[in-house]
């Protein structure tokens, strides 16, 4: 099967791989959301299946939540849990401090809560995720409904003072109707080109009313777990400072992931 994918697919699978070595007998483990997170959930449910690992999961949103049970994963609420070992999860950008914009699957709200309740974060992702300057994928911020125009033009002005290259904030949709988050939110995309100063940036979005959360991920993670399409990977702990260099075969008869989809 790993034969008929992208060389994308391939980074983001080995990444995925990988990163579930790090999940252990016992621990409470945050499940990410996305297309890169999705392939954690498969590797984790078959080391369940077949391997007896016994873990339970916290879902970072109702779509991770149906695939951990599909796959066997035990599921448990952040209030069960309390606290978390490790969460693992993808990003649409991280830079050298490991840095993150996240929320391009719209649970970033969830994302950042499971996260900040963890011993460690780590990021599974392929290649072209990695950036000198946060910025190119548009900043998530998550907002209510009532008066979201009135936020939106908030938070337009107050990008003014930013350092930042672009200050358009744009409604999510899904189809011809605002995308709805699991909290019942709307979602401005904030298309910045450049963030010169992402702390700042996170900083100054949450105190706009009606602002719920962004996207941008300060301090949060740990570990990056980088994938290639040639099944090398690359582990970068910012922590002890130390990178990590590995590669996967892929087994050609592995059916995991016939039927993921993006």
């Amino acid at each position: 099967m790993t034969g008929e994918l992208s060389p994308i697919d391939k980074a983001k699978f080995v990444a995925a791989k990988r990163a579930a070595d790090m999940v252990e007998d016992g621990m409470r483990v945050g499940l990410g959301t996305g297309s890169t997170a999705a392939w954690l959930v498969r590797c984790l449910g078959d080391m369940v299946r077949k391997e007896g690992l016994k873990m339970r999961g916290v879902p970072t949103s109702t779509r991770t939540a149906q695939l951990a049970r599909e796959v066997g994963i035990e599921i448990i609420t952040l209030d069960e849990a309390r606290w978390l070992d490790i969460t693992i999860d993808g990003a649409d950008e991280f830079d050298g401090d490991l840095n993150l914009i996240k929320g391009g699957g719209g649970a970033l709200l969830q994302e950042k809560i499971v996260a900040t309740a963890s011993d460690q974060m780590v990021v599974i992702a392929d290649v072209g995720k990695e950036v000198g300057r946060l910025g190119a994928f548009p900043l998530p911020v998550e907002v209510i409904p009532f008066g979201w125009q009135t936020t939106q033009a908030l938070i337009e002005e107050t990008l003014i003072s930013m350092d930042v290259l672009g200050r358009t904030a744009t409604l999510r949709m899904n189809g011809d109707t605002p995308f709805i988050t699991d909290e019942g939110n709307h979602i401005l995309d904030l298309h910045l080109q450049r963030i010169g100063n992402p702390r700042q940036v996170a900083l100054v979005l949450n105190q706009i009313p009606g602002v719920v959360e962004n996207g941008l991920f300060i301090d949060i993670c740990d570990t990056v777990v980088l994938g290639h399409g040639d099944g090398r990977v690359e582990i970068r702990d910012i922590n002890q400072g130390t990178v990590e260099h590995d590669r996967l075969d892929f087994v050609e008869s592995d059916n995991l992931f016939t039927d993921l989809a993006d």
